[in-house]
């Protein structure tokens, strides 16, 4: 495999809503530049990029893969990164890769939901963005309304470059609004094309896009806007080296039209990646955090200067073991090189460097700064961590993932599985950072969460096709707590004798309530030594450890105050043990006066589905104790706001997919606890006396 210098090496990855053809457009640029054999087709489940067993089932893209070819002398590696909401998250780890975002929009639905987030994703990291308007050849697709959809998403700032030659099945060609060109292909799909001149029915629109084009050009460049003031246009020249210039300023937003399945517009996409897109060299600056200031600042990548590179996916291969992506930032990475890991401050030795081609996987001798390479079996690293010479100063900085919106308990399915599913989970989560695998400490149940129910299902499907570990998944116990709502002051005494030295504790307590949230709060008012000082620690125990274990249904006790304020002790039989007897004591008899209610956890819950399914959406929502908050719209997806008790939406998942033909979505995040409803509290206090007399039984 060649080796490429930085400036002829171009990182782009392919975002978008989900469907919207990224997989497609990878497999025709890999196909058109050479680089594999044949057209890959999603549906077929041939595409280098989806080679996963759960990708061509489910015909989606669940993990960023990367791919490469090269093109004019020049290598281009492309990360195709998932679109569903489920799984979009490793988008956001991945774009980290690349230069140049290419959005990816379906010609047919416009700008759609996860359209909107991966625009952010590619803000966030500050990356030059072209959009790709794809499956123009469908039916109901439409550049106009596309069109309108972008500008109404994302500004003026966003426009064509190219025009469709035909709509819908008739579309066969693109306009090159620089170039004042047409390139009509062939209906083979081999991607072979023919120059020829504009069509009469598109002079017109050509005529006003071109000089839509050269002005939104010159309004970025004070050079080119004498230019254009004097001539009243600018040569093609000039029109190319501000497009790059304006592109590389995040100041304009091209547009390039393109049916990847018939391959249409692909080799034109391919001449475009090397004329407008930045290499590394020119990207903007990265975010370093200073070994000695701990400060962040910025760090441009370099070719000289000592090598450092950044790890920004890891790969669990059940054959291979751990494969780490790395992006080389500075200097020259070599094969069976040694480099420090600054996040984990071990050394690695690395063997020999790989360039990835989907799952497939060839060997370099180097790469240069900017490159894309792979690492295998690493013994420490993973993903967001630094690997450098020990003469770098610095950590690149990692990608922040939010809270997983759903959990699920999860059992070992035999006590073989027990044994083997900590591990497994582990180097599951090595490759998917957005999981989360914890155990609650209240309900004693292991929780694997995720960003909704198909990404834990898929997580789980790797865990048995991947590692050979099964495991069952459950819906989780809901974390209810109990508090008080009146004020109580009792006496807790515990007085025992049976032969030689007793037991005697007494202590007089005032219990209230406190403000949601603020926990538990103790307060020592003993005067003149009616308890010894150092038994007052073992009476907060004993009211600590029994707020634990619950009053009403055996739920955490939570926001109260207790004031010690008076009690007696015994010279002989008191000690820290009957203390701490008498003050849980205590704590029980308050809990009978000061008005016990359960509280319940409340959820922010967003809904993401079609406007016309939103009325039956905010019926159930309702159905389900919820509080409609808002709603949005976004392209042409609702989103509905709602605050809804965790105990509601514990089955929600297969509601929203049955309203809405698997088309919705959901994310959810803890908001606060609120005082469960009289009647459903009743039925959880009798459901946990039932569950502890049978245990006792």
């Amino acid at each position: 495999m060649k080796v490429f210098e930085s400036e002829n090496i171009r990182n782009i990855a392919f975002v978008g809503h989900g469907d919207s053809g990224k997989t497609s457009l990878a497999s025709a640029l890999l196909y058109s530049a050479g680089a594999v054999n044949r057209l890959g087709s999603v549906e077929e489940g041939n595409t280098v990029t989806d080679f996963d067993e759960d990708e061509t089932e489910r015909k989606i893209t669940i993990s960023t893969a990367l791919a490469n070819f090269e093109w004019k002398g020049n290598k281009v590696n492309v990360l195709d990164t998932p679109g569903y909401r489920t799984f979009i998250l490793d988008a956001k780890a991945s774009v980290v890769g690349a230069e140049t975002a290419v959005v990816v929009v379906d010609a047919v639905a416009g700008v759609e939901v996860q359209t909107e987030l991966a625009w952010s994703f590619a803000e966030e990291f500050k990356l030059p963005r072209a959009v790709v308007l794809n499956k123009l050849d469908r039916d109901r697709a439409s550049f106009g309304r596309s069109l309108e959809s972008l500008h109404n998403a994302f500004g003026r700032a966003v426009i064509p470059v190219q025009l469709p030659i035909g709509e819908e099945k008739d579309f066969r060609g693109i306009v090159d609004l620089v170039r004042n060109k047409a390139y009509v292909y062939d209906k083979d799909a081999a991607g072979s094309f023919k120059e020829e001149t504009i069509p009469d029915e598109l002079q017109s629109e050509v005529g006003q896009r071109r000089e839509e084009l050269i002005e939104m050009v010159a309004e970025n460049d004070d050079e080119l806007m004498e230019k254009f003031f004097e001539n009243e246009t600018l040569s093609d020249e000039e029109m190319l080296s501000g497009l790059r210039k304006a592109f590389q300023a995040q100041a304009i937003f091209p547009i390039f039209c393109v049916a990847s399945t018939s391959n249409i517009g692909v080799k034109q996409l391919l001449d475009w990646i090397l004329e407008l897109f930045p290499n590394p060299l020119e990207r903007g600056p990265v975010p370093l955090i200073d070994s000695e200031s701990r400060e962040e600042k910025e760090f441009r990548i370099q070719e000289e200067g000592p090598t450092a590179a950044f790890v920004f996916k890891t790969l669990a291969d059940p054959f291979a073991g751990r494969i780490n992506l790395i992006k080389v930032l500075s200097g020259t990475l070599k094969s069976d090189s040694s480099l420090r890991n600054f996040s984990s401050n071990g050394d690695e030795r690395l063997g020999t460097l790989q360039v990835m081609q989907g799952k497939a996987h060839e060997a370099i001798p180097e790469a240069h700064a900017g490159d894309i390479c792979a690492v295998l079996k690493l013994k420490e690293t993973n993903t967001g961590d630094t690997l450098a010479e020990r003469s770098f100063k610095g950590i690149f900085k990692k990608v922040e993932f939010p809270e997983p919106a759903i959990s699920f308990a999860i059992e070992p399915k035999t006590r073989g599985d027990e044994d083997k599913m900590s591990n497994a989970i582990s180097r599951m989560l090595e490759e998917d950072p957005s999981l989360r695998f914890r155990r609650d400490p209240q309900t004693r149940e292991f929780l694997l969460s995720g960003s909704g129910q198909l990404h834990v299902e898929v997580a789980v499907g790797k865990l048995k096709k991947k590692f050979g570990v099964e495991v069952v998944l459950k819906t989780p116990k809901v974390p209810y707590r109990e508090t008080i709502t009146g004020k109580a002051q009792v006496q807790g005494k515990h007085k025992k004798q049976t032969g030689g030295h007793g037991q005697y504790g007494d202590c007089k307590i005032k219990m209230e309530s406190l403000s949601r949230g603020e926990g538990f709060e103790f307060v020592n008012e003993i005067f003149g030594g009616a308890i010894p000082r150092n038994y007052i620690p073992a009476v907060e125990k004993g009211i600590v450890e029994a707020a634990q274990k619950g009053f009403l249904a055996g739920y955490p006790v939570v926001d109260f105050k207790v004031v010690l304020y008076d009690g007696s002790y015994h010279d002989v039989d008191s000690s820290d043990m009957a203390f701490k007897i008498a003050g849980s004591l205590a704590f029980k008899k308050a809990m009978q006066e000061a008005k016990p209610v359960l509280l319940e956890p409340i959820m922010n819950v967003e809904v993401y589905a079609p406007e016309e399914n939103a009325g039956d959406l905010m019926g159930d929502l309702n159905g389900r104790r919820g509080r409609i908050l808002g709603m949005d719209v976004k392209g042409s997806t609702q989103v509905i706001s709602a605050q809804v008790p965790l105990a509601e939406m514990l089955n929600y998942a297969p509601t929203l997919t049955s309203l809405t033909g698997g088309r919705g979505s959901f994310h959810m995040g803890h908001c606060r606890y609120e005082i469960v409803p009289a009647p459903l509290a009743e039925r959880i206090i009798a459901e946990a006396q039932r569950q502890k007399e049978e245990k006792s039984a």
